[in-house]
């Protein structure tokens, strides 16, 4: 059996299985729930979501995804250090450095200043 056959016989059956939950959801689903939003068990919104935050807040959004996946990365690293070695300490230190100069970054542009 070809591998194309097989990845495309996957596909079809994903598409059938969307298709199929989308359906359901259309057959099954009482009247009238199509019109209210997930929003505040289906109330209509006072403003627009994007405008309750402050700009300030994206940066401290990307300084935890950086941390994020700096527990991530550290996971995995710390199960294979001991069987790496040194060449693994280094490598952590310079990816610790690299997102250190980061943070070094956004304290010397101000973002973590609140006032």
């Amino acid at each position: 059996m070809e591998p194309w056959t097989v990845v495309l016989g996957l596909l079809g059956a994903l598409t059938a299985g969307v298709l199929a939950v989308y359906t359901a959801s259309l057959l099954l689903a009482p009247p009238g729930t199509l019109e209210a939003g997930p929003f505040l068990s289906g109330a209509r919104p006072r403003e627009h979501a994007l405008s309750r935050f402050h700009v300030r807040w994206y940066t401290v959004t990307l300084l935890f995804l950086a941390f994020d996946m700096e527990m991530v990365f550290m996971y995995p690293w710390a199960v294979v250090v001991a069987e790496v070695g040194v060449s693994a300490v280094v490598e952590m230190f310079a990816f610790l450095g690299l997102l250190m100069a980061g943070v070094v970054y956004a304290w010397r542009e101000g973002a973590l200043r609140w006032a």
